[in-house]
Formats: C-alpha cells, structure tokens, sequence
C-alpha cells in the first residue's frame, strides 16, 4: 500500500492533467475550513474576506467551521482533501505550534499543505489589573521579578496565541508567572476583571473596552509598530524588550499537491482584496491590521514561526490536554 508521502507524489504528476481536465478555475464553490468555532477572530476575518473573494473569483466561498483538538480536526479534514482547490483552510498560530502540543496528529504544517496567503494580524495587548502596581513595562518587569513566580496569568489554552505571548515574554525578559488556564475567553476576562488573575497579554478588541472604563491597565502592545486601536501604548521593543513580537495571525492554505496554477489565481486575489479599502476599513473595525504576502512569504513566515514558537513550548513541556 503507498504511504501518504507516496500518494503526495503520485498526486503531484497527475495535478496537471487534473487541472485540464477541470478547466478554468474555480468553476464550482469552494469550501474554506475555519478549524475554531463562529465568533473568534480567525473566524471574523474569513467572513470579512470571503464576500469580496468570492466575487474576485466568481464563486461562493462557504464558511465551513469545524472546531476541535486544538485545530487539528479541520486541519486533517483539509490535509486529506482533493487538491483541486475546492477545500481550503484558514488558520493562524495554532497552525505553526501542532507538531509541538499534538506530535502524534501526523500533521506536518510546512509538508502537508499549500501556502496561498497572509491575511492580516490581529495585535496583543499586555494588561494588568488595576490592583498591580505597575504602570510600565519595567515596573511591570520589577513587579513579575519580586513575586518569584507566583504573579498570575490568564491564558485561553496552552498553545494559544496568547499563551504564547506569554510564553516569550518569559524567555526574552528573564521573568517567571503561573500560567492559568480556562476554557474559553469569557471565564478568563471575568477572574481578571474580578482580580483573581493578576494579568493578561490578549487581543486588543478584547483589552481596549477593558482598559476605556479603568477595568485594566494597558502597558503595551506586542507587535513591532505601535497598533491603530491604541496608538498611545509603547511596543514592548520600545519599552526595551529586543525582539519582541508576537500577534494573532491568519493565514490561508490549499492541501499540498494543489496545482500552482490555483495557488496563484487565489493568492492574486487575495492580495488584491485585501488591497480593498472596504475589507481594510472591516479589518479596523474589529482590531485586526493587514499583513499581507503571497505564497511564497507565506510559506517562509510558517517557518519562522515553528523555529521560534516549537523550541518555547518544547521547553515548558507542554502538550496539548
């Protein structure tokens, strides 16, 4: 029997009597993965996209969510799709972090899939609760350092985004927290609203109202540029953290073996919605900021990722639970 490697090769010298035979793409509607539930950010964004795609393509973009496993369930279903460019997926950090939290999914992030494009970012904001003394980032830093370990974090799950923020403020600023998990974002933001968890680095949609009525204290941004929603906040490199730059990304990708013919015709027409000033007005409204590149930025992005965020989790010792 051929392995999945084999049937990848057989694939990839048959794509383009495929295409032929399919003619011009697409010619039917396709279907974009979205591996988390309706609601979150990655799935704000592909609805923001999918309606100007859909009409630069000439055909319906369904929204087709599936949750579950840390993303790796919507993942799989899209790795073992056709590649014909009719299943898609749409995914952001938790992309680049399953080999790390899920080593046994046989998901190879880089291998097993097509890179079509960067969709945008969404920034971080590092916040505290108004009953930390702290109102900058050194003093935050002084504060993390004096409580040995004991300050306490707010995390929406192990792997997150978010965690990983975390996570690399530890390494490059030298300091140590207690992690705490919860299972979904309401529970996180109502300990950290009630004090029961000290602080939090999240999406400044999440963060911003918080900090407008004195129920937070934003410190900083975690991008390498100031952030639109709150122009006022330092980055954390400009408050002397070198290197640091951490985001909630999405990124879109077709099953690897997808003829470079349709990888182009989506990548161009993603870069050119994106271009749109409509989906970048959309884009402010919910707090995320366009990070545009084409397949081949893409694919070089998800490495850099996985070299930076694998090692920091493989070091904590975390999997996935």
């Amino acid at each position: 029997m051929l392995d999945r490697r084999a049937l990848l090769a057989a694939t990839l010298l048959a794509a383009p009597a495929v295409a032929r035979a399919q003619g011009a793409y697409p010619a039917r509607p396709i279907r974009v993965v979205v591996p988390f539930a309706a609601g979150g950010i990655i799935d704000v964004v592909a609805r923001i996209v999918s309606e100007p795609l859909s009409r630069r393509l000439g055909q319906t973009l369904v929204i087709e969510n599936t949750p579950g496993a840390g993303s790796t369930i919507g993942v799989r279903n899209v790795m073992r799709a056709a590649p014909d460019g009719y299943t898609l997926l749409l995914n952001g950090a938790a992309h680049s972090v399953i080999p790390a939290l899920y080593p046994d999914a046989g998901i190879d992030p880089v291998a097993d899939f097509a890179p079509i494009a960067l969709l945008g970012e969404q920034p971080f904001i590092v916040a505290v609760h108004p009953s930390v003394p702290a109102t900058d980032v050194p003093s935050l830093l002084a504060w993390l350092r004096s409580k040995r370990g004991e300050a306490t974090f707010a995390t929406t799950g192990i792997g997150a985004a978010s965690h990983l923020a975390g996570e690399l403020l530890k390494q490059l600023a030298g300091v140590d927290f207690t992690v705490v998990q919860y299972r979904g974002t309401p529970a996180a933001v109502t300990d950290f609203v009630a004090g029961r968890v000290e602080f939090m680095i999240d999406s400044q949609t999440l963060l911003e109202p918080l900090i407008q009525d004195g129920r937070a204290r934003g410190l900083a941004v975690t991008t390498a540029r100031r952030s639109a929603m709150v122009p006022n906040l330092p980055t954390l490199q400009e408050a002397g953290i070198a290197g640091y730059e951490s985001s909630s990304w999405q990124a879109l990708y077709a099953p690897a073996g997808t003829p470079p013919a349709i990888v182009r015709t989506l990548s161009e027409a993603a870069l050119a919605v994106l271009a749109d000033p409509t989906v970048r007005q959309r884009y402010a409204e919910r707090g995320v900021e366009p990070r545009t590149g084409d397949a081949e930025a893409l694919r070089s992005f998800l490495k850099a990722e996985m070299d930076r965020w694998l090692p920091i989790l493989r070091a904590t010792g975390a999997r996935a639970g």
